[in-house]
């Protein structure tokens, strides 16, 4: 995987934990122990985002800080036609788009979640024909992903941000489901009910254990919290990766392979990465890079945003609050305590705040603008 600057005794913990890895793979079938990690290996899908992108990117950090770009992507292709409704047309878009800080000391990460349908300047990319498709001012964030992949994807995020993405994963609706399966599920609490009929999802107020199909419902429902708008999702998604997380950290994996080797293979097959991580020893090494990092040691936040002056369907940055998280990042230092204490406590607070340079048009009663984050088709 790509070096993150860090001490000597880290990095041969690294090795070791990897050697053990493979062993535990090998006590699995014995002999087959080659066979395993061969099959693990060529279920890894990845994307030279670097050859592609060149030269022409932020620096990267030089401190042992890292950053990694995580998508999920709404492509119907596949297992993934029928999956927690929505349009099912034959496009990919980012559906959900995560940037993940890791500190320097690798104790600690800080997640920010970028609104799909943010405005931002999308820089020229190669659209997926291997044409290119030119610069646009104040198009939508997600469009990124539809228009040129994993690479483009990347290049927008990095003008966005500031901020060098140095890995990249993504996972699409089939995948994630999968791999919810594979740990046993996902325990959340929500806050309201939730009641979506397009998802599929009815949850009432408490806490729920959700097997895979119904922890993608729950990352995907939109319409049945808050003002509709992505804001609410997202706040179940922070919610979702913390339950994950926890989860995870209380399986005891390497006390069993067989199940070791389960998970191992459904995450393989469930994941797209960067040329970087495209191996079992690469992914295994970034698993214990950040195997300290708990929901105790995570901050999660969603990108300030305000409506669009040109748009009440679309958000723009909240300045100076949102150049004040890119910068934190930049400097490896915690988002400011005024914008974490800023996030909703609930889905149903989700709301982007008022645009401060523009009034809306006064529309009917009768025909209310829909919520900041949707569109025609898109849900």
């Amino acid at each position: 995987m790509a070096e993150h600057k860090r001490v000597p005794s880290r990095r041969r913990k690294v090795l070791r934990w990897s050697a053990c890895a493979v062993a535990a793979l090998v006590v699995v079938g014995g002999g087959a122990g080659a066979y395993a990690y061969l099959k693990l290996n060529g279920n890894i899908k990845s994307v030279d985002i670097d050859s592609r992108l060149g030269d022409a990117r932020p620096p990267a950090a030089t401190d042992g800080s890292f950053n990694i770009l995580v998508l999920g992507s709404d492509s119907r292709v596949g297992e993934n036609g029928d999956l927690a409704g929505g349009d099912t047309g034959d496009t990919a878009r980012s559906d959900t788009a995560m940037v993940v800080h890791i500190s320097q000391d690798h104790s600690r990460a800080t997640i920010v979640s970028i609104p799909r349908d943010t405005l931002v300047d999308r820089p020229q990319c190669t659209d997926n024909s291997g044409k290119a498709a030119p610069a646009v001012k104040r198009a939508m964030y997600n469009s990124a992903f539809e228009t040129g992949g994993a690479a483009c994807a990347v290049k927008t995020t990095e003008q966005l941000t500031g901020l060098r993405m140095d890995h990249y994963l993504q996972v699409d609706f089939a995948g994630f489901a999968r791999v919810v399966d594979a740990i046993g599920g996902a325990t959340v609490t929500t806050t309201v009910a939730i009641h979506d009929k397009d998802s599929g999802l009815d949850l009432p107020a408490g806490q729920h254990h959700l097997d895979g199909q119904q922890a993608l419902a729950f990352v995907r429902t939109r319409h049945g919290v808050g003002d509709g708008s992505d804001l609410g999702r997202i706040e179940l998604q922070k919610q979702m990766v913390k339950s994950l997380l926890q989860q995870a950290g209380g399986m005891g994996l390497f006390s069993n392979p067989v199940k070791l080797w389960s998970i191992g293979d459904t995450m393989t097959k469930s994941v797209t990465t960067d040329s970087a991580l495209g191996s079992v020893n690469s992914l295994v090494g970034l698993v214990q890079e950040l195997k300290g990092i708990g929901p105790d040691q995570l901050t999660m936040v969603t990108l300030p945003v305000v409506t669009a002056p040109s748009d009440p369907n679309r958000v723009v940055e909240q300045q100076p609050q949102a150049g004040n998280v890119w910068a934190a990042l930049r400097a490896d230092q915690a988002v400011p305590q005024a914008i974490v204490s800023a996030q909703p406590e609930n889905p149903a607070q989700a709301t982007p705040t008022a645009s401060p340079t523009a009034v809306p048009k006064a529309v009917p009663r009768t025909a209310a603008p829909k919520p900041a984050g949707t569109a025609p088709g898109q849900r």
